[in-house]
C-alpha cells in the first residue's frame, strides 16, 4: 500500500509540472511574436534636422507619431557657429538655372548656405530641392507665394502661407528632411506668423546684411554691401530666384574666397 501511495504521489506531481509548463508557453509565444513584429526604433519624423546616420543613437520615442518641435518665435540673426562665422542665406528659389549655378559656386569654396524656398517653386522643381539637401545645405520656408504684404492679411491666410509652404518643401525634399527656419517674404513677419512657424519647428529667420542683389545693382555693389555690412551681423541675404541672378553668382565667386581669406567660416543661423 505504501508503495502504491508513493507511486500515486509521483504521478500527481508529474501532472502538475506538465500543466505549469503548458501555462507558460502561450506567454512566451506572445512575447516572441510582439518582439519580432515591432521595430526597435523608427525615425518617423520627416522634420529631422538632417538625415540621420544609421549609426546615430535614437531615443525610444522615435517610434511615436511625429510631433513638430516648438522652437523660439524670436527672429534669429546670429550664427550657431562660435567665433568668426557668417550665415549665407539664399532666397526665392529654386530656379533651374540660377540655383544650380549658386550650388556650383558654393561647392567650389566648400561653403554651406540656408536656402529660403518658395513653396510653389518647390512644388514645381522638386529635383532642385533634393539637390540642395543632397549637397548639405539647410532649408527655410519662404511662404507659398512670396506675398510681401502678407502681414496685412488675415491670420488664416498667414497660417496657410506658412504651413502649406512647409508641406510643399518637405514633399519636394523627401523623407528624412526638416525645414528648420521660416523667413517672411520681404520681412513681413507678424507675431502670429512667427508663432505658427515656431510651433511647427521653424525658427523665424532675419538678416543683417542686405546685398539687394535682386535689383541687379552691379557685381561691385553686391560685393561692397558685404564688405561694409558685416559689422552689423553675420547673416547675409542673397537670391537665386526672381530673375536673372548672374550678378549674384559672379559676386559670390568673389565674396566667398574673400571671406575665407579674412578668417571667416561658413555657419548656419542659430535655431
Amino acid at each position: 500500500m505504501a508503495r502504491l501511495n508513493a507511486r500515486a504521489r509521483h504521478i500527481a506531481m508529474t501532472a502538475v509540472s506538465i500543466l505549469a509548463l503548458a501555462a507558460t508557453i502561450p506567454g512566451c509565444v506572445a512575447m516572441a511574436t510582439e518582439d519580432s513584429g515591432k521595430p526597435a526604433h523608427r525615425q518617423d519624423d520627416k522634420r529631422s534636422a538632417e538625415r540621420v546616420p544609421s549609426s546615430a543613437p535614437r531615443s525610444p520615442s522615435a517610434s511615436a507619431p511625429a510631433t513638430p518641435a516648438h522652437v523660439s518665435d524670436a527672429i534669429t540673426h546670429e550664427s550657431e557657429t562660435p567665433g568668426k562665422a557668417v550665415n549665407l542665406t539664399i532666397d526665392d528659389g529654386p530656379e533651374p538655372i540660377w540655383t544650380l549655378k549658386v550650388l556650383d559656386v558654393l561647392k567650389k569654396y566648400d561653403a554651406k548656405a540656408t536656402f529660403c524656398i518658395i513653396g510653389s517653386r518647390a512644388k514645381e522643381y522638386p529635383e532642385l530641392v533634393k539637390k540642395v539637401v543632397a549637397t548639405g545645405h539647410r532649408l527655410c520656408d519662404h511662404s507659398v507665394d512670396h506675398n510681401t504684404a502678407m502681414d496685412q492679411r488675415s491670420e488664416s491666410y498667414q497660417r496657410q502661407q506658412v504651413l502649406d509652404a512647409q508641406k510643399m518643401i518637405l514633399d519636394a525634399a523627401g523623407p528624412g528632411t526638416r525645414v528648420l527656419y521660416y523667413r517672411a517674404p520681404g520681412g513681413a513677419f507678424t507675431p502670429y506668423s512667427r508663432e505658427v512657424a515656431a510651433s511647427h519647428g521653424m525658427r523665424p529667420l532675419g538678416w543683417n546684411v542686405d546685398t539687394r542683389d535682386w535689383t541687379n545693382p552691379g557685381v561691385e555693389r553686391i560685393v561692397d554691401a558685404v564688405h561694409q555690412g558685416l559689422s552689423d551681423g553675420p547673416t547675409i541675404l542673397f537670391h537665386d530666384g526672381g530673375g536673372n541672378r548672374g550678378q549674384t553668382v559672379a559676386a559670390l565667386d568673389r565674396i566667398l574666397p574673400w571671406l575665407k581669406s579674412q578668417g571667416y567660416v561658413f555657419g548656419y543661423p542659430r535655431i
